[in-house]
């Protein structure tokens, strides 16, 4: 999963745990978590409980879409 992850360094993510939805710009990989930047703070979150991480989704004309249904 680390390596997986840092193909989405910089880029404006959605990150799937167990129980939550987090989106925000992944700035940092390290050896068992990541560092997420979300509305100005930053969040460190687990490794082993992000389930899924994908880019934000965006429609034709690059602007992010307002409803992800997943």
């Amino acid at each position: 999963m680390k390596d997986m992850a840092r193909r989405f360094l910089g880029k404006e993510c959605i990150i799937n745990t167990f129980n939550s939805q987090l989106d925000g710009t992944l700035k940092e990989v390290g050896d068992s978590a990541i560092l997420l930047s979300r509305k100005g703070n930053d969040e460190v979150i687990n490794l082993d409980f992000i389930v899924r991480i994908r880019e934000f989704p965006r429609n034709k004309n690059g602007k992010k879409k307002s409803v992800v249904l997943d």
